[in-house]
């Protein structure tokens, strides 16, 4: 296995004709539909970096921009944007396209962190990223910022670390009654 590898090596792509038996309720493609492609895409992308199975850690922030249509094709491009020692940040977008107009509308972009795992069970260490361009500096960057920020926001309202009184002046901004012991 490659100690090193560039994001091109392991981007993968997807399109799919979005069917009937995909809607939700009020007629458009349903979100779940949408998120399991994802989860599929980011696990294939990861795959082929790492070369081992992978699973899914977290997903950060996924934001439905636009409606996606019965009958439109929906694109989805996978690439690694940043590489732990074990575990990946895939980068996924999604874009529909009416077929009959030719119009492509982005509806989504996501990150999934992913895990490579061994025949044991164990994670596994994957191959570190080669950055190319300002834009792959760029993705890199950013995931550290949002690995930072994930941590931060968590030890930061840990049961220990919680003071009630640092947020007592928000939650009156809120649609809240507080009721406390």
């Amino acid at each position: 296995m490659k100690k090193y590898k560039s994001a091109k090596e392991s981007q993968v792509s997807i399109t799919e004709l979005m069917l009937p038996s995909h809607s939700n309720f009020g007629g458009k493609v349903h979100g779940g539909h949408i998120l399991n492609l994802m989860d599929q895409i980011a696990f294939a992308c990861a795959s082929k970096h790492s070369q081992a199975y992978c699973v899914t850690a977290s997903v950060n922030r996924v934001d439905f921009l636009q409606p996606v249509e019965v009958g439109e094709l929906l694109t989805l491009k996978a690439s690694i944007n940043y590489t732990g020692n074990t575990s990946m940040v895939v980068g996924v977008r999604v874009e529909a396209e009416n077929v009959t107009t030719g119009v492509v509308k982005h509806c989504n972009s996501s990150y999934f962190t992913m895990v490579a795992k061994g025949d044991n069970g164990k994670n596994l260490k994957v191959p570190g990223l080669i950055i190319k361009d300002k834009q792959a500096l760029r993705r890199f960057a950013r995931s550290i910022e949002r690995k930072m920020a994930m941590f931060q926001r968590d030890t930061k309202f840990d049961d220990k670390n919680f003071k009630v009184e640092d947020y007592l002046g928000q939650l009156k901004k809120e649609n809240i009654k507080l009721a406390l012991d």
